[in-house]
């Protein structure tokens, strides 16, 4: 199998090809995590413009690593936190946390670009739970958590 086509059946599984279809898009990088919180472990990153942010910080009882950078906070999450889970309109998934836009501005000490950190986690761990901030989001948001079998559950 190649690699190539391994990436589409990711894609495919993870319901990536949806309506606009699947295209690469130029401009993308990864959010990088900070040296000190950098790990080993794969990662996801869920983005809500900057002007929500604070509200759904508010919200969360503890949060992981959250950067800034292209206009949005990004909180880093385990990888498919999106399986399961109808993320509302106003919250951007990132799989692979590969995101749009330019990256963070220029924090580190030997002035190399570094995402701008909004919030270190005091326990070094750097996912924030995927369901405590999708309920945050969708508060923040003014909408219902909505979960992909709740119409099947109505219909019974």
């Amino acid at each position: 199998m190649t690699y190539a086509f391994a990436g589409a059946l990711t894609g495919l599984v993870r319901g990536r090809f949806g309506r606009r279809g699947f295209r690469a898009v130029s401009g993308r990088h990864r959010l990088q995590l900070p040296a000190a919180l950098r790990t080993d472990r794969a990662y996801d990153a869920v983005g809500i413009a900057e002007r929500h942010g604070p509200g759904v910080m508010a919200l969360l009882p503890r949060a992981g690593c959250v950067l800034t950078g292209a206009g949005c906070w990004w909180w880093i999450v385990p990888p498919h936190s999106d399986v399961g889970v109808d993320w509302p309109a106003p919250a951007v998934y990132a799989a692979g946390a590969m995101v749009t836009g330019p990256p963070g501005r220029r924090t580190g000490p030997t002035g190399r670009a570094e995402p701008g950190v909004v919030h270190w986690p005091g326990d070094g761990e750097p996912y924030t739970h995927p369901l405590l901030l999708h309920i945050a989001i969708c508060a923040a948001a003014g909408v219902s958590p909505a979960w992909p079998g709740d119409e099947r559950m109505r219909r019974s």
